[in-house]
């Protein structure tokens, strides 16, 4: 059963969601909408005591390094931050990504890649792709990198996997994605059946992300919705979402798509979570409890292909 304190800040979810849609917020620029959702992450929590934050350039591209003093240097998540590929950065998704690399005991590298409008696909792809060849070209091991990200940014490590692999290229260890947005045709059950349940996204929001995202092309195109992609091939995956989100019917549709491929699956759906509840880890339970989860499993895939 979900914790009280759940119950409490998916009612507050609810509310905040519902003054940021207002019609004075969606006539702003892009500039001031991305702004705000900036000061909304920043929000959400701190780094963790100890985290030692490294800001770095590959190229165009803005990223930095999050580690500990006990973090394994030799070992790396790449994680991609969400935000429906129009929205996100460092500044929203930091204190997630840094509290997955404590648990798990390793450093993460986290990317800002190019975002839609000005950038559809397939730049986020690339940008993903190049962070990846970059750490390589550092000395790190295929075997010792894990790619990870939530929403759009699950979507994206799923994707990036899959160009890799298309070009004979060394795969990751693993992709943990979490509430992955994988499926850009809204096409699954939960669109309709968690409408009224999930107290952040809306299915009008996600269809217009979607079309923005997909530029010219369509949506059902495998490297845009990857759960029409064949994923054989693919290193083993963590899969977490949440039984009130809109996007649950994702999260299953790319675990059925890749068993069928012969991925190894772990496939958690989270009584009650709602959209990357994960990142709520200073106020709720089970989002402490989903990072020990993630952290886990990174541990495990790190000590298999050590061997």
């Amino acid at each position: 059963m979900p914790s009280f304190q759940n119950f409490i800040f998916e009612k507050l979810m609810k509310l905040s969601v519902k003054r940021l849609a207002t019609k004075k917020l969606r006539e702003r620029g892009l500039t001031e909408r991305r702004k705000k959702f900036d000061e909304i992450g920043a929000k959400l929590g701190k780094l963790p005591e100890h985290c030692l934050r490294q800001p770095i350039r590959i190229g165009d591209m803005n990223a930095e390094w999050l580690a500990y003093p006990t973090s394994n240097e030799y070992k790396v998540i790449l994680y991609l931050h969400g935000g429906a590929y129009e929205y996100g950065s460092a500044n929203t998704h930091r204190t997630l990504a840094a509290r997955i690399g404590q648990t798990a005991g390793v450093k993460v590298f986290l990317p800002e890649y190019r975002l839609a409008p000005e950038h559809p696909f397939p730049a986020a792809i690339e940008d993903a792709v190049q962070a990846y060849r970059w750490l390589l070209r550092q000395g790190f091991h295929p075997t010792d990198i894990i790619f990870a990200g939530d929403s759009a940014g699950a979507g994206l490590s799923v994707s990036a996997s899959l160009v890799l692999r298309d070009q004979n290229e060394p795969l990751p260890a693993a992709i943990i994605c979490l509430s992955p947005w994988v499926d850009l045709t809204s096409s699954g059950e939960s669109y309709l059946k968690n409408q009224q349940e999930d107290p952040y996204l809306t299915v009008g929001a996600v269809k217009r992300a979607a079309r923005l995202y997909a530029g010219e092309e369509r949506l059902d195109h495998p490297l845009i919705s990857p759960v029409f992609a064949d994923l054989t091939g693919l290193p083993p995956m963590l899969i977490q979402s949440g039984s009130h989100e809109i996007l649950q019917s994702d999260a299953e549709k790319l675990a059925t798509q890749a068993r069928l491929g012969g991925v190894d699956v772990t496939l958690q759906i989270w009584e009650g979570m709602w959209h990357v509840w994960q990142i709520s880890g200073r106020f709720l339970p089970e989002a402490r409890k989903a990072v020990d989860q993630i952290g886990l499993f990174a541990r495990k895939i790190f000590q298999q292909k050590r061997k």
